[in-house]
């Protein structure tokens, strides 16, 4: 006798009952077989339903007609890809959400439903968010478009304070920093109207870095709305890097990790000590007319000065250069005279400055001054350790790797 038919006969019991427990699984009868049927003539949208423009300042509630159906799951998003949170009834039958609407925006609604069989429903509607009268929160990007050092942060400018914590998290969370190749960074609040976005480590060379928002028609708050932004690009240089030893009066600089010259430097004397730490690049600028009256010496004094100086790369807003000083070449390797700038021979100078660019760093060490402060007097970020950088986010020091780098998130980030 053949073996053959009792196994069949084996599965086919032991597959009965799970066939009974599935009839969502095949068959003409399922009533989950097939194409789920057009819901929308069961479902009400509430004044988004009408064709008129949706206060935005109103929730957004839908629910379904008669009892014979219910919704199982809600999708709302806006065109540029924003979704609103909302909440289902214990019944099933209405939800609303909970996000504010966004001003001036389409939005689409994929709503899912399950009518008393079972049998899935399906229902989309478009609808369209009146302009709101609320205040505009402006955000302004910087710096400029351009190509700049691995050491540049990206600032962002706000037209109004923001201090609630939840208000921040929002705002940075529409703050959206990308980049190639992409790094770990996150945004830093200084105060309530200025971000700052670094990376963990200085940026990639030759990296291309976006920065854009989503905060447009956002509700940030009752009467504040965000604004448009003009979205910015950037683009990183070759790492260029100078060490001052102020002490050892020599300054060593490196461009991709290569050493390129060792110059002799004088730094700032007593009293006019040079600040310590890491400094960016603001800015070049080929002859400035430096006096001591704009430091507070007062003209006449023996420390007063007017000078012409040329091939000057600032370093703080206050009046910190890398910048050519004939006048001390004597002392340069030897010495610290200056008022609080690094000083080179001209031609050290002009060689510096031709080399540099805005975001290439600048590293005092060995000194004896005050610290470079990490906020308001030029970018002082780097002197920030990484978890003291994080401390700043109101994101609670999440970052987004880079698929999104802002947050919640990314740098920022980016990236």
């Amino acid at each position: 006798m053949s073996h053959t038919p009792r196994i069949q006969l084996g599965c086919a019991l032991l597959l009965a009952p799970l066939i009974a427990g599935l009839t969502g699984c095949g068959g003409d009868g399922s009533p989950l077989a097939g194409e789920p049927y057009d819901a929308v003539g069961q479902l009400s949208f509430g004044s988004a339903g009408d064709g008129a423009e949706v206060n935005p300042d109103d929730p957004l509630k839908i629910s379904t007609k008669g009892s014979g159906s219910r919704i199982t799951d809600v999708i709302a998003t806006d065109s540029a890809g924003r979704r609103v949170s909302g909440e289902l009834s214990a019944d099933g039958r209405a939800w609303r959400s909970t996000d504010p609407l966004a001003a001036g925006a389409d939005y689409t609604v994929q709503v899912s439903t399950e009518n008393s069989g079972g049998s899935p429903g399906r229902g989309e509607h478009t609808f369209h968010t009146s302009e709101s009268d609320a205040k505009r929160l402006d955000v302004t990007f910087g710096p400029e478009a351009g190509t700049y050092g691995v050491g540049q942060p990206i600032t962002a400018e706000l037209s109004e304070e923001i201090d609630d914590a939840t208000e921040r998290a929002k705002v940075e969370g529409a703050l959206e920093v990308r980049s190639e190749p992409r790094v770990e960074g996150a945004w830093h609040w200084v105060d309530g109207t200025e971000l700052h976005y670094r990376p963990k480590e200085y940026w990639p060379t030759d990296a291309t870095i976006s920065v854009t928002s989503s905060l447009d028609g956002v509700q940030i708050r009752d009467g504040l709305r965000g604004g448009e932004t003009d979205a910015l690009e950037l683009t990183t240089g070759d790492r260029i890097e100078a060490v001052a030893d102020i002490a050892n009066h020599h300054m060593t600089v490196s461009r991709n990790g290569e050493e390129l010259r060792t110059i002799p430097i004088t730094t700032g004397k007593e009293g006019f000590a040079t600040r310590s730490g890491k400094k960016v690049i603001l800015g070049r600028e080929s002859y400035v007319r430096m006096t001591g009256t704009s430091i507070g010496i007062p003209a006449g004094s023996s420390e007063s000065y007017d000078l012409p100086v040329y091939w000057a790369a600032r370093l703080t807003w206050s009046g910190e250069y890398v910048h050519g000083a004939p006048w001390s070449v004597g002392s340069q390797g030897y010495d610290n005279v200056s008022h609080g700038c690094t000083g080179l021979s001209t031609e050290n100078a002009r060689w510096f400055y031709e080399l540099v660019k805005p975001g290439d760093i600048v590293e005092h060490v060995n000194g004896f001054g005050e610290d470079m402060a990490p906020f308001g007097n030029g970018f002082g970020d780097w002197n920030l350790s990484w978890e003291e950088w994080l401390e700043g986010s109101a994101l609670g020091g999440v970052y987004q790797p880079q698929d999104r780098v802002a947050s919640p998130a990314r740098l920022a980030p980016s990236l």
